[in-house]
């Protein structure tokens, strides 16, 4: 498994979450990946693998997709209401 060390947002998720008032249950998602409770967020790779997306939850309705940049630093490029 991945060692991540930052999580970075694109401006337009961070409008996304305060306007849907996700902003605290997101910063707790992000706190569990950066301290490895992988299975809390229900962290996993999405299909097809080869694409290497990935997705965790952020409430029973919110699923945030990501993609690493670097080595240690995944980038969240998408938050999908999943209901």
């Amino acid at each position: 498994m991945y060692k991540v060390n930052k999580i970075l947002e694109e401006k337009h998720i961070l409008d996304f979450l305060i306007k849907r008032w996700l902003v605290k249950q997101y910063k707790k998602s992000k706190e569990k990946i950066l301290y490895w409770y992988f299975s809390w967020v229900d962290f996993k790779i999405r299909q097809p693998k080869q694409d290497k997306v990935y997705s965790f939850r952020i409430n029973k309705q919110f699923r945030a997709y990501w993609r690493m940049l670097e080595w240690d630093i995944l980038q969240i490029y998408f938050i999908d209401n999943h209901q």
